[in-house]
């Protein structure tokens, strides 16, 4: 079971708010958010209701000021506990949306699709077992949350344009 802890202010200051599980809109509960405690667990944070937007992965720790550290505008408005995932990890990723072009299923971690793969572009996936992030070159930029199932199109989920080219397992050592 994941825990944060959401504060209005920096540093951990002002109105708090807790949560377990999964949050759509925060606004009912704080106007604003600056800082976070993950008490336990990782989670997804969105600065967007309705888990959209740019997305941030949280792991334990302390986020005393993550708006600057993360480049975040507006704060978080929603977040998503990720579950812990026992057991084997695989996803098919494609070079075209609609799972066209060349295709290469990953068991394991992958820091640079197109120097390993020769791939150019991801498009689209399927998350066969395992929940996974997606991400610029070598685990930086710009992040994607896939949980198990099909994702045609990444343009058509609001990432036109993104080149995503690594890819890493969620698991207890993030």
């Amino acid at each position: 079971m994941g825990k944060i802890i959401f504060y209005e202010d920096r540093n951990f200051q002002g109105r708090s708010y807790e949560c377990m599980s999964d949050c759509a809109d925060m606004s009912s509960y704080l106007s604003r958010c600056h800082s976070c405690r993950v008490e336990s667990g990782c989670f997804m944070v969105y600065d967007r209701p309705n888990y959209m937007g740019n997305q941030y992965f949280m792991r334990r720790g302390e986020y005393a000021d993550y708006m600057s550290m993360m480049g975040m505008s507006g704060g978080i408005r929603s977040c998503r506990m990720i579950p812990m995932h026992k057991g084997s990890y695989r996803v098919r990723i494609y070079e075209r949306e609609n799972f066209g072009g060349q295709m290469y299923e990953l068991m394991d971690d992958c820091d640079n699709i197109k120097d390993r793969y020769r791939m150019s572009n991801c498009k689209s996936c399927n998350v066969m077992d395992g929940h996974w992030l997606m991400e610029q070159p070598h685990y930086r930029g710009r992040m994607m949350y896939l949980r198990p199932g099909e994702y045609r199109s990444f343009r058509e989920m609001g990432y036109d344009g993104m080149r995503f080219s690594s890819i890493r397992r969620i698991n207890e050592s993030c």
